[in-house]
């Protein structure tokens, strides 16, 4: 997190650095997520109540694995390109403009691919529940944030 008395008053988004760390997944995961990069914008100025991404996905890049929270709500909205969204009932194209949102507790699972020869651009924006667990229905993993980091595991509970 940034230290709020040094967080600036307005930032270009675009501008603001990428985020070093590619991805929390496990080493086995990391590849799949390899074409996303993150702005975090949220964390820019402090705030730790919600998380809010400036997310690229390149030309076949994927935002996350397909998952669903326990305790934290999501919202994306997509500025450039079109990606499809998947979620339990199937892929949906969407297109800028667009917007999605995902209940904490339903158990949809969710995701953007981008399959186009174009950058896909979007926000993304969650809360920062306490006790959050994400199940990834289409792999072997889980996770639990604990103490603000996330915590994964086989569906087994046996640790990566």
């Amino acid at each position: 997190m940034s230290d709020d008395t040094h967080a600036p008053v307005s930032a270009l988004a675009s501008q603001v650095r990428p985020r070093e760390k590619k991805t929390n997944y496990p080493e086995r995961f990391a590849h799949k997520v390899e074409k996303r990069e993150k702005r975090k914008l949220g964390d820019l100025f402090g705030l730790e109540n919600i998380g809010i991404n400036l997310t690229t996905l390149k030309p076949g890049g994927m935002s996350a694995l397909r998952h669903a929270h326990s305790a934290q709500d999501e919202f994306i909205y997509v500025l450039e390109g079109h990606p499809i969204l998947f979620t339990d009932k199937g892929g949906t194209e969407l297109g800028p403009g667009m917007c999605a949102g995902f209940k904490a507790g339903t158990g949809d699972a969710h995701h953007l691919i981008n399959r186009t020869t174009e950058d896909v651009v979007y926000l993304e924006i969650g809360d920062r529940a306490v006790g959050d667990e994400v199940t990834y229905p289409d792999d072997d993993i889980k996770a639990e944030l604990v103490d603000g980091e996330w915590v994964f595991t086989h569906k087994d509970g046996t640790p990566y």
